[in-house]
């Protein structure tokens, strides 16, 4: 199972010179660039799990320079699956991961001595979207029952989020999962699979690109889980309590930021993180996620979502144990910074 392989994965990473070995590679790895940098400031070393519309707030906290004003800068890199994250926190290569909740789960059960915690949620739905080969204008999907479907790595919340559905469906599609989250949609454009879902903007852009069709979102059918959220070891939440803080309050404010401002205007501020990608398909983009009311205004996360994600992992057969809410969720400076932007 998925929780054996993580366990024994954190146990491995508890020797000493494969950390040094883990941190040195993630120093190497090459930062997304974000606008006005200074080597004057402080910085918070982010990983996120992939690089995507779905997480236009973050970029646009950047972007509009509330980071700045909260006198630090972040600097990103992109881990390409939780478990690559939560590496990257546990080793020291990143001061926060970005990722789903489940990664701080798996960590818990497999021990660790310095507990990495949820201090700030973003996301609400899985923000991936179904992509066929075919157009398909009246999909059901009730037809994937035998396909053949790229739906992310066994124990990640994409994953289990997807068989979720599928099994509330009653349908049982035919799972491909060999291949990594960051090479799916290579995968499928190179012939696997009939189905494959794909973030935004890059669903967009496979089908302006002729590629193959959306033909559903994920998200819209499998309804609200704690699906993308901030995390870090406590070390550096208990050091650094002032950064924490003000990185949540600069993304609550670029979530207020856009849930108020035309998409149109977003994605101006946004070209700048996504290179290649044209500002049309960043707001369809953006427009699809506001569609399926993906994002949340009070980062602090609801313990009734936390035990529905757990019910997720339960029933994909990915949870030895049920974990407490409190043991790996913090809420309180969350809470603090939504109540004094929403009074």
């Amino acid at each position: 199972m998925y929780y054996q392989i993580f366990k024994e994965f954190i146990l491995t990473l508890k020797n000493k010179f494969l950390c040094c070995i883990l941190a040195a590679c993630f120093a190497l790895a090459l930062p997304f660039a974000v606008a006005g940098c200074k080597s004057d400031k402080s910085v918070i070393k982010i990983n996120e799990v992939t690089h995507s519309v779905f997480y236009a707030p973050l970029y646009l906290a950047d972007a509009l320079g509330y980071f700045e004003d909260e006198g630090f800068e972040i600097e990103l890199t992109n881990g390409g699956g939780a478990d690559k994250t939560m590496a990257a926190v546990l080793s020291g290569g990143a001061d926060v991961g970005f990722c789903g909740p489940e990664a701080v789960i798996y960590t818990f059960l497999g021990g660790s001595e310095d507990q990495p915690k949820v201090f700030g949620q973003l996301t609400k739905r899985d923000g991936s979207f179904l992509v066929g080969r075919n157009k398909e204008d009246n999909f059901d999907w009730k037809t994937l029952g035998g396909k053949n479907v790229l739906a992310g790595r066994p124990g990640g919340v994409p994953f289990m989020t997807f068989g979720y559905l599928m099994n509330n469906l009653g349908v049982s599609p035919n799972y491909i999962t060999e291949v990594s989250f960051d090479s799916m949609t290579a995968a499928f454009e190179g012939g696997i699979g009939d189905y494959c879902t794909m973030f935004e903007p890059v669903a967009s852009e496979y089908q302006a690109a002729g590629k193959g069709y959306i033909v559903g979102a994920v998200g819209a059918e499998a309804g609200e889980i704690p699906y993308t959220c901030f995390m870090a070891k406590s070390s550096y939440i208990n050091k650094n309590g002032d950064k924490i803080e003000g990185l949540l309050r600069a993304i609550t404010k670029a979530t207020k930021y856009l849930n108020e401002t035309d998409v149109k205007q977003v994605a101006e501020k946004l070209k700048g993180y996504f290179a290649g990608t044209s500002v049309e398909s960043i707001e369809k983009s953006l427009e699809s996620y506001k569609s399926i009311d993906a994002w949340v205004d009070n980062m602090a996360m609801k313990e009734s979502s936390f035990t529905r994600l757990q019910d997720v992992i339960e029933l994909a057969g990915e949870l030895s144990k049920r974990v407490a809410f409190s043991d790996i969720v913090l809420t309180e400076t969350a809470q603090k910074v939504y109540n004094e932007i929403y009074a």
